[in-house]
């Protein structure tokens, strides 16, 4: 189990804006499910949902957001300083 971190909060502000727009790309069937996300970018689910579920645990990484940006279009903009907005145009 990691341990909890103190990250700063434009960190935090980056988990936050990449669960949302996780959450976004599965409402609009950009992705089939969170767990199939995990599975096709190599993403460790049980670490996904338990930082979800407390923003402090150290398992998030900036390659999370990736494939996001990559595959979903999600804006790298909006992503990292929540400027303009999520979905590239």
């Amino acid at each position: 189990m990691s341990k909890r971190r103190n990250y700063s909060s434009d960190t935090l502000q980056v988990m936050t804006r990449f669960f949302v727009a996780l959450q976004e790309c599965k409402n609009t069937n950009r992705i089939k499910s969170v767990s199939q996300y995990c599975r096709d970018t190599e993403i460790d689910m049980p670490h996904l949902y338990t930082q979800r579920k407390d923003l402090n645990k150290g398992f998030f990484e900036i390659g999370w957001c990736v494939p996001l940006v990559r595959n979903y279009g999600v804006s790298a903009d909006w992503l990292l300083t929540g400027r303009g907005t999520m979905f590239c145009k």
